[in-house]
C-alpha cells in the first residue's frame, strides 16, 4: 500500500513543479493591450513575472529600465517593478532621466511637502506626460521617503551644445559648470555607431560620415548620457548600499550603450541590469527573441504605439510648428 501513496506523492510533486515553470517566450501570446507587458529573460528564453524579476534583481546595484516615452506598458512596469524591488530592499533610490538636474531643487520642494504637485510641475518644467506616466513612481518615492534624483544635464546647455558644439560648455557658469561631469563627452564606438545608423535612417540618407551639425547632435547625446551615469554615481556616493532604479528612454541604455557604458567605464564595480522594452513583432513565427537577445539582460514585449501620421507632408508640416513653438535659447 506503501509504494502507490508515494508514488501518487512524487506524481503530484512533479506536475506542481512542471506547473509552476515558467513559459518560454515562444509560446508567449502577443500583448493583448497597451498595458500589458511580457518580461523575459534572453538568456533562456524564460518568462518572468514582476516578482520573479525582481527576486534576481535583488542584489543588483543600478537597476535601469527603458521605455518608450508614453507608452503605458513601459510606465506600469517600472511603477510595479519599483514596488516589488522596495520591499526586498527599502534602501532604494529613484533616478529619472525626466527631470533635469537644474531642477532638482524644485523637486526637493514637492517630496518635503513644501510645494504642491502643480507648483512643482511648473517650477521644474516637468515633462507633459508627467501625470500618466510618472506620477505613480514619484508618488511612491514620496511617500516612502525614497530620494528622487533630477539626472538629466540642463536642456539648455544640451540644446546648445548640439548648436554650437562642445566648446559651449567653456561659457557656462562655474557654478552649473561643476554641477555636469568633468568627462562630458565619454563614449564607445558602438554607441556612434548606433547614433550613426538611427540619424541617417531618420534623414534617409546613406551617407557614411556624420555632419559637424550631426556630430555635435551626437556630443548633445552624450551629454545626456554622462550626466546622468554622473548623477547616479553621485547618489550611490551620497547613499551608500542603496539600490538605484534609473528611468530612461530605451536608446541610451539598450545593449548596454549609452548611459550604461558610461557608468561601467566609470565604474566598473557595479552590477548593473538593463531592462529594454521590445515591440512584439510582426512576424513573431520564429520567436520574438529573434535578433533581440542582445537589447538587454531583460526584455518586456509590449504592443507597438500607433503611428502619429500617415500623411508625410501633414507630418513634416506638424514637426515644423513643434519646432517652431519650442523655447527660444540664447546660446551666446
Amino acid at each position: 500500500m506503501k509504494t502507490p501513496i508515494a508514488a501518487l506523492i512524487l506524481s503530484a510533486l512533479t506536475l506542481s513543479g512542471c506547473a509552476a515553470m515558467p513559459p518560454e517566450a515562444s509560446q508567449l501570446a502577443p500583448p493583448t493591450s497597451q498595458y500589458q507587458a511580457h518580461i523575459v529573460d534572453p538568456r533562456t528564453g524564460d518568462a518572468l513575472s514582476v516578482a520573479q524579476l525582481a527576486s534576481e534583481l535583488a542584489n543588483t546595484d543600478v537597476v535601469v529600465i527603458g521605455e518608450h516615452h508614453g507608452h503605458h506598458a513601459s510606465h506600469l512596469l517600472q511603477a510595479r517593478l519599483q514596488q516589488s524591488l522596495f520591499r526586498q530592499t527599502p534602501e532604494q533610490i529613484l533616478s529619472m532621466e525626466q527631470f533635469n538636474l537644474d531642477h532638482q531643487q524644485a523637486l526637493n520642494d514637492y517630496l518635503a511637502g513644501r510645494t504642491g504637485e502643480t507648483e512643482m510641475l511648473e517650477d521644474s518644467q516637468a515633462w507633459d506626460n508627467y501625470r500618466g506616466s510618472y506620477r505613480p513612481l514619484v508618488e511612491f518615492a514620496r511617500q516612502n521617503s525614497v530620494p528622487v534624483i533630477a539626472a538629466n544635464a540642463p536642456a539648455d546647455v544640451v540644446r546648445c551644445v548640439g548648436r554650437k558644439g562642445p566648446d559651449y560648455l567653456d561659457s557656462l557658469s562655474p557654478s552649473l559648470r561643476a554641477e555636469l561631469p568633468d568627462s562630458p563627452f565619454l563614449d564607445t564606438p558602438a554607441y556612434k555607431a548606433k547614433f550613426a545608423e538611427a540619424i541617417r535612417g531618420s534623414h534617409g540618407t546613406g551617407d557614411e560620415a556624420l555632419s559637424e551639425r550631426m556630430i555635435n547632435s551626437y556630443r548633445a547625446q552624450l551629454l545626456r548620457d554622462n550626466t546622468m551615469a554622473d548623477r547616479i554615481l553621485q547618489a550611490r556616493a551620497a547613499h551608500p548600499d542603496h539600490q538605484v532604479i534609473h528611468l530612461t528612454g530605451t536608446f541610451h541604455s539598450e545593449e548596454r550603450l549609452g548611459t550604461v557604458a558610461v557608468l561601467e567605464k566609470r565604474a566598473p564595480e557595479l552590477t548593473i541590469a538593463v531592462i529594454s522594452p521590445i515591440f512584439w513583432p510582426e512576424d513573431a513565427a520564429t520567436g520574438p527573441l529573434k535578433g533581440n537577445r542582445d537589447q538587454g539582460d531583460y526584455l518586456y514585449f509590449i504592443q507597438p504605439l500607433p503611428d502619429e501620421f500617415k500623411d508625410t507632408d501633414r507630418e513634416r508640416k506638424a514637426m515644423q510648428e513643434r519646432f517652431s513653438r519650442s523655447k527660444p535659447t540664447d546660446c551666446e
